[in-house]
C-alpha cells in the first residue's frame, strides 16, 4: 500500500476538532443539508460554514448546491483510504525495532 501521509494527516487535523468529528460521524447516516447539520449545535451559520470548509478541503467531505442551502456527505473514497491506513497500523510486541539485542 502506498502511503500518503500527507493525505492521511489533513484528515486528522480536519477530524482534531470536536465538532467536525460529531459533524463527520453524522454524515455517516447520509447526505444531510447544513440546516439540518446546525440544529444540532449551538453555533452560528458562519461557524457552521468555516467546519465544513475545512471538511471539505481536507477531502473528507463532500458538498453540492441544492438552492439556497449546501448538502453534504462523506468522500467515501477518502473515507477508505483512512480506514486502510488504520486497518494497515498493527502494534508489534517484538522483532522490528528491538532495541534489547542492539542498545
Amino acid at each position: 500500500m502506498e502511503s500518503n501521509y500527507k493525505e492521511y494527516a489533513l484528515f486528522m487535523k480536519a477530524l482534531g476538532d470536536e465538532t467536525r468529528l460529531k459533524i463527520f460521524h453524522m454524515l455517516s447516516g447520509g447526505e444531510l443539508c447544513a440546516c439540518k447539520i446546525l440544529e444540532e449545535f449551538h453555533i452560528t451559520q458562519p461557524t457552521l460554514s468555516y467546519h465544513m470548509k475545512t471538511l471539505c478541503e481536507s477531502g473528507l467531505v463532500n458538498g453540492r448546491r441544492d438552492g439556497i442551502w449546501t448538502k453534504y456527505s462523506i468522500n467515501e473514497k477518502a473515507l477508505e483510504a483512512l480506514k486502510m491506513l488504520f486497518n494497515d497500523i498493527d502494534v508489534k510486541t517484538a522483532g522490528y525495532f528491538d532495541c534489547s539485542t542492539e542498545c
